[in-house]
């Protein structure tokens, strides 16, 4: 689903944020990418939504190189992927309905398609009946789950998530964390960004970590590692 075969990536500034980077992610694997900050990890992930583009190697995403999309072809790229951030970019001038609904009027749905899709990723993260609400009413934790919900409401197949816990408190972030497993387990492939290694332990995914730029750890968790 996702690989990365010995991909750099050097900015104009002549800063080395990735060095010959290799891995692969199967189609509906989930997995935890972990380093210090500047270790590489954002970068990484607009590299697969094609944000960014390698300096050398390939990343390629359900088979298809994205060195070599078209400008037409990177925008539906970017429409297969669910993107979580840390800091919910949510429009504040807007209700929880229609920042969930955004993709999707994006893309085209028709008004009856785009409430009913809406609707089901807003039952999915707990939020049926705050569709109306601003998010400025919603807690912190809230607001993640509308970011989440908007990330899905396209069912993309695969969905990243760049430090989607970094603002919540330990009993939050548990409950973010075990809505990417609840998409996974249907199928899409997830990659979630962060330095909560705790966290991360207690998963029991794979681990991809990264130290300034480079890839020094790629493995699974053993079912003994960590708390239940």
């Amino acid at each position: 689903m996702i690989r990365f075969d010995q991909v750099s990536k050097r900015y104009a500034s002549g800063n080395d944020a990735l060095s010959q980077i290799s891995f692969e992610l199967q189609q509906g694997e989930m997995a935890f990418l972990t380093g210090r900050s500047g270790a590489g990890k954002s970068t990484l992930l607009r590299l697969i939504t094609r944000m960014e583009s390698p300096s050398q190697g390939q990343v390629i995403v359900a088979g298809r190189n994205l060195n070599r999309l078209t400008r037409r072809q990177v925008a539906w790229h970017r429409r297969q992927i669910g993107v979580v951030f840390q800091d919910h970019q949510l429009l504040f001038d807007r209700d929880v309905f229609e920042n969930v609904a955004l993709p999707l009027k994006v893309s085209g749905y028709s008004k009856s398609h785009t409430e009913r899709r809406v609707r089901a990723a807003l039952d999915k993260v707990g939020l049926l009946g705050k569709e109306k609400m601003r998010p400025g009413a919603l807690s912190g934790g809230e607001q993640q789950r509308v970011g989440i919900a908007r990330a899905v409401v396209h069912r993309p197949a695969i969905l990243l998530a760049d430090e989607p816990t970094g603002n919540l408190d330990p009993l939050l972030s548990r409950d973010i964390f075990g809505l990417f497993e609840e998409f996974n387990q249907v199928g899409v492939c997830v990659l979630i960004a962060s330095h909560d290694l705790g966290l991360v332990a207690s998963r029991r995914r794979r681990i991809i970590t990264l130290e300034q730029g480079r890839l020094i750890e790629n493995r699974e968790q053993r079912a003994d590692v960590g708390p239940g």
